[in-house]
């Protein structure tokens, strides 16, 4: 039987396990009457490779079958550079879980794709009915969970000794989840570009000098000097946000920090971030848990150029709200836009931070994607919050702790990706 912080520590992939999956049985209905076609490596043979990391290949195969099912899952933006970047973080993953001499067995495997199965009400052999309608096969699904589990184990192996929480830490916590106890930080934002093998190694290099600042004028010196966001015209410095508006992995190394420190590195799409306390305050707005993030991004062709820009910028006089970016997109491909409601914690952690500066309405441009070839218009539509339940010490320390493993592992996967050999075959 799992115990409670093994469950606590998986909640993050089962939350958004159970959003998607609840979208399946719709899709799959669709599918049957074959009204969607399934992507798939243009012609290539299914076991040619598409990509080497390490020793490690990677198939024409699973590529197509990870595509099929971020298909089923409605993932926006390009498929194959997410699947991709799935694949090769898996195969990373699966090396430390080698070199920790950490092994999963039959059991825990199926009680993991029971869990999972679980989240959309069906047993195993009713999910893996439900996704072979749709192309996936059973090892596609037994592979995803099993790399999931295989890090989960290698991230408490590597740093539960690192993670330390104390009794201050337990008590400020506890006491920003009472209403009437908001809190707001003001904080200045450091974004390096990690997009390539290269840059992430000579970005995690300086993110880790960086992260020592202990003053704002070094700080602002520092964004001016490195940051890729739009912020380093402002030295990095951001407007007062609330706590509960920001991703978890940020929010509990924020929470800790007096006016002054930084962040560790937090691992961002195609960056890493670090970020630096200015201030904080209570606010009289009771504090909120499950906060969930509705939000839309439109794709526009052509990255952070003048000309795409001008274009972003006609896109926002022209609209008020998320609804009106349908009007924009019509007559185009279904995939130039994407909506979403999600959980705050199940929100990319760059999306969720750009959203975190944001109002209902407000739109953001400093996003891209497909290797900056894409500019993301991306648009708050609106928060839910829900005010928290009486909590436990016990439950608190196990979600600072989670936290904590969440960022360690992350900041490990960046490393392990940085001095892998990393090898992309074109397609034939």
């Amino acid at each position: 039987m799992t115990d409670r912080p093994e469950r606590q520590m998986d909640q993050k992939m089962t939350n958004t396990l159970s959003f998607f999956l609840t979208r399946i049985l719709t899709i799959v209905a669709a599918l049957s009457m074959g009204a969607m076609t399934l992507p798939a490596t243009a012609q290539q043979g299914l076991f040619d490779p598409v990509a080497k990391v390490n020793d490690r290949v990677i198939t024409a195969y699973e590529l197509s079958q990870r595509m099929a099912f971020m298909t089923l899952l409605k993932a926006p933006g390009d498929l194959r550079e997410l699947a991709m970047t799935q694949l090769v973080d898996e195969r990373l993953q699966l090396d430390a879980a080698r070199l920790a001499e950490i092994r999963l067995t039959g059991e825990q495997v199926q009680v993991g794709m029971e869990e999972f199965a679980s989240r959309a009400n069906l047993t195993t052999e009713k999910f893996i009915a439900a996704i072979a309608q749709g192309g996936i096969a059973a090892e596609t699904f037994r592979d995803f969970v099993s790399a999931g589990l295989l890090w989960r184990e290698v991230a408490r192996a590597r740093f539960v000794n690192r993670v330390q929480i104390s009794e201050a830490e337990i008590d400020r916590a506890i006491a920003l989840t009472q209403p009437g106890a908001g809190v707001r930080v003001l904080m200045s934002e450091i974004i390096l570009p990690a997009n390539t093998p290269a840059s992430q190694q000579a970005s995690q290099a300086r993110a880790e000098q960086l992260s020592k600042i202990d003053t704002l004028p070094a700080f602002a010196s520092a964004a001016r000097r490195y940051s890729a966001a739009p912020s380093k015209g402002r030295s990095g410095r951001l407007e007062w946000i609330e706590l509960s508006n920001l991703p978890a992995a940020v929010a509990a190394q924020i929470l800790p920090l007096s006016p002054g420190q930084v962040t560790d590195p937090i691992p961002v799409r195609n960056g890493i971030a670090l970020f630096q306390l200015r201030a904080i305050e209570e606010t009289d707005t009771p504090a909120a848990e499950d906060v969930s993030l509705d939000y839309a991004q439109f794709f526009l062709p052509g990255g952070h150029t003048q000309a795409t820009l001008s274009e972003a910028d006609k896109i926002t006089a022209r609209v008020d709200t998320c609804d009106d970016l349908y009007g924009v997109a019509k007559g185009l491909p279904e995939e130039r836009l994407s909506r979403d409601v999600l959980p705050i914690a199940d929100v990319p952690t760059d999306i969720a931070l750009e959203l975190a500066k944001l109002d209902d309405g407000e739109a953001s441009t400093a996003l891209t994607r497909n290797e900056g070839q894409t500019l993301v218009y991306l648009m708050l539509c609106g928060r839910t919050r829900a005010l928290p339940e009486e909590v436990s010490r016990e439950d608190v320390t196990n979600q600072l702790r989670n936290q904590r493993l969440a960022a360690f592992a992350a900041s490990y996967l960046q490393e392990l990706k940085a001095d892998a050999f990393i090898e992309y075959f074109d397609a034939q």
